[in-house]
């Protein structure tokens, strides 16, 4: 496989000694490589800015700007790169939110400022090297034990109060409303709506098609229109929306 191939990595953290470990796993395969080290948010944003990787590896807390920020910022400039012409010029940068500290403000943070995945240090080499080829796909994916507290907040509406909807939609995060529906949801399609339930339940494309009876390119047209007319980024928006929406 040639380096343009492989998929490009940058890491972001403050510590040499993980950034070391990191790319040393991720050295070790090879449909990857390391791109660069980033020691604090800023000089991530900078990297993604000059580099475009395909995915960044983001530790929240970092001195200066901090993870989270920094996600936000990258996050943004693919809507910039969007406006002025230049998106076919660029990759659509994921990060991956790296951190020691399991806590339900960073997962929520996390997934508001853009990230397409949550992650604990200890999370096993091969889990962290799946979960990299998995938002490169266009997926997103969340560490198990953050998950479940995830779907219960958002349930109670505790994650539509505190945040702006993860989708863009303010209307619905400012104040939670029980009865509120995007309008976005009339747009969606019998078939999409049963698509998009499946997601929000955690199916991957191939159990939705297998559950479904339908094959998987037609799983995954259903999905990109999806988040196509709910105006979100990936499948964790997309999990929002419909519990926003009270599909699940």
């Amino acid at each position: 496989m040639s380096e343009e191939q492989k998929i490009r990595v940058v890491i972001a953290d403050d510590q040499e000694l993980v950034r070391a470990g990191f790319a040393m796993v991720i050295s070790s395969q090879p449909d990857m490589a390391v791109a660069a080290q980033a020691r604090d948010g800023a000089e991530a944003v900078a990297l993604a800015e000059t580099l475009h990787p395909d995915v960044v590896l983001m530790d929240v807390r970092m001195p200066g700007m901090d993870g989270i920020e920094a996600t936000r910022q990258i996050s943004a400039l693919q809507h910039r790169f969007a406006a002025d012409g230049t998106q076919s010029e660029v990759t659509h940068t994921k990060v991956i939110i790296l951190t020691t500290f399991d806590l339900d403000e960073y997962v929520m943070a996390a997934i508001t400022a853009g990230a397409s995945g949550f992650l604990l240090k200890d999370t096993e080499p091969e889990t962290l090297l799946n979960s990299i080829r998995t938002v490169f796909q266009g997926n997103a994916i969340i560490a198990p034990s953050a998950t479940k507290r995830l779907i219960e907040k958002m349930m109670e509406g505790d994650f539509m109060a505190a945040n702006v909807g993860a989708h863009g939609n303010s209307a619905a995060a400012s104040t939670f409303d029980s009865t509120y529906t995007d309008p976005e949801l009339d747009e969606l399609t019998d078939r999409e709506r049963e698509v998009l339930i499946e997601i929000a339940h955690g199916l991957s494309n191939q159990e939705i098609a297998d559950k479904l009876f339908i094959s998987l390119p037609t799983v995954k047209t259903h999905v990109a229109h999806i988040l196509s007319k709910i105006n979100a980024r990936d499948r964790v928006q997309a999990v929002v929306f419909a519990y926003e929406n009270h599909l699940v």
